[in-house]
């Protein structure tokens, strides 16, 4: 066999030959993979869902999706997934928030009942620092120096440092303010759904089978 002469238009050739072929593996790999990926995806978001609301048995009986735009302009868009316990009465909602964090976004996944009150929340995504801003998965949870369970953000949850009555992560205030503008914009995404009625504590659409 003819050994391929030492050229530019040879090496171009080679090169592309090695980047089509390269090229098609990934596309195989990334097709074998993208099942489990979405299934792994799926998965934790359901196991979110029922970690935020705190009930263990319960159906996503509805999901909205709600865009908003705030004080920058910015359009925001939210996931709302309306749930009921396995008798069919409303649990409240688990909300899905995006803001950018000290580090990149940072997606937390919050439950609210139906009064609005918070029942728990999840970080979903984030690129915190590890060791500080990183410890928003914990810092505000029940019991916790920063808990925010419980209450309800009708009026905006904000850091002490900022004149409000929640406990920043130490060495963290971007990340504290960050998080706690994911559980405030959460909330207003809630309340705007067609279903909340946070005022009263029930649904429109319960509203409108009991008359």
């Amino acid at each position: 066999m003819k050994k391929l002469e030492s050229s530019l238009l040879n090496m171009v050739l080679v090169l592309t030959g090695v980047a089509v072929v390269m090229g098609g593996i990934l596309a195989y790999v990334n097709h074998l993979t993208e099942g489990p990926i979405n299934d792994q995806k799926a998965k934790a978001l359901a196991d979110g869902i029922k970690s935020v609301m705190c009930v263990d048995e319960l159906k996503v009986e509805k999901t909205d999706t709600v865009r908003q735009t705030d004080s920058k302009g910015k359009e925001l868009t939210f996931i709302i997934y309306q749930t009921q316990d396995a008798q069919g009465q409303d649990l409240g909602a688990a909300v899905e928030s995006v803001t950018g964090g000290f580090g990149g976004n940072l997606k937390v996944l919050v439950g609210f009942n139906p009064e609005g009150q918070i029942l728990g929340y999840t970080l979903l995504e984030h690129a915190e620092t590890p060791g500080l801003g990183a410890k928003a998965d914990r810092w505000f949870q029940k019991g916790e120096k920063g808990d925010i369970i419980g209450k309800d953000p009708k009026e905006p949850l904000t850091v002490s440092k900022d004149g409000g009555q929640v406990d920043a992560i130490t060495a963290s205030t971007i990340t504290s303010r960050a998080f706690l503008l994911a559980v405030n914009n959460a909330y207003n995404a809630y309340k705007a759904t067609p279903v909340a009625d946070v005022e009263t504590g029930a649904t429109k659409q319960h509203k409108e089978d009991q008359k």
